[in-house]
């Protein structure tokens, strides 16, 4: 089928026009996708991130079960930062999200960054797009939490929830890897173990963002989540989504710059004295 024929498919429901959809607009048919999309909505995109381990893909899928009940159709994008071929993400998340992936109003998708700093910025918006057109509700975006994907995911997730896990380890890496930065609401899951309540408390000392605790595999605090996520939501104003759609375009733009093709030959100029960085700056805009 033809892009128009793909869209029209996906629109009547057939998942397997949607993941095609999905695929080219991860490609370079990008761009007439999104000329055969219709207009539609901005999604509400909920950002899912923390350290390796943290129970990430298990808070996701209680968030799934939480908003099927209200009737909405909910789709997860799980971002592989490693490698296109390992499909580790989708396999981990279809493992815990057992319940969901017969569910026709649930969609799981994993998007390979390609190993490529930036390349969370290529994907994401234009699936986003491509699912907000096809009526869904709620996206839910996940991410190993390691790098530059954060800074990216907050540019696109209203909000972005930072998982954690008790034990001042995991709150340490999190403050190195700059999550805390990104986070507007920080989950202390597995807060049945010892060490969550301080935990909790030195998150509340460090930063002026939210606390919760959850434990998503039993589902304690998982209202109290639902209720934190849609108040965010609720309280969003015209200024905070033109800073980040700022941020989207910025890191759209570096992506476009690091791949221009005039850019390693400015670079050597630069390295052999025949040209300063700023003018080197100036021609790769203007190129």
């Amino acid at each position: 089928m033809d892009v128009p024929e793909l869209v029209t498919a996906a629109g009547k429901g057939s998942p397997r026009a949607v993941g095609r959809l999905l695929s080219l607009v991860e490609g370079a048919r990008r761009e007439e996708v999104l000329a055969a999309l219709g207009p539609a909505d901005p999604a509400r995109v909920v950002g899912v991130t923390g350290p390796p381990g943290a129970g990430k893909s298990t808070t996701v899928a209680a968030l799934v079960g939480a908003y099927r009940e209200r009737g909405l159709r909910v789709a997860v994008l799980a971002v592989d930062p490693s490698s296109p071929y390992s499909g580790g993400a989708l396999l981990g998340d279809r493992i815990r999200m057992a319940a969901h992936t017969t569910d026709p109003g649930v969609l799981i998708r994993s998007l390979a960054t390609r190993g490529h700093l930036g390349g969370l910025a290529e994907a994401v918006p234009a699936a986003v797009r491509v699912l907000a057109a096809l009526s869904y509700d709620l996206i839910l975006l996940e991410t190993v939490g390691v790098g530059q994907s954060e800074v990216e995911i907050a540019a696109v997730a209203d909000p972005t929830v930072v998982i954690l896990t008790p034990g001042a380890g995991d709150a340490v890496q999190a403050a190195k890897a700059g999550l805390l930065e990104v986070a507007d609401l920080l989950v202390v899951n597995k807060a049945d173990r010892d060490g969550a309540d301080q935990t909790v408390r030195e998150l509340r000392i460090e930063t002026g963002t939210p606390v919760l605790t959850l434990v998503a595999a039993k589902g304690e605090g998982l209202p109290a989540l639902v209720e934190a996520i849609d108040a965010h939501y609720r309280a969003d104003t015209l200024a905070r989504r033109t800073a980040r759609a700022r941020a989207q375009i910025l890191s759209l733009a570096q992506t476009r710059l690091r791949a221009h093709p005039g850019l390693a030959g400015l670079a050597a100029d630069v390295a052999e004295g025949r040209l300063d960085p700023y003018a080197a700056a100036e021609r790769l805009f203007t190129a």
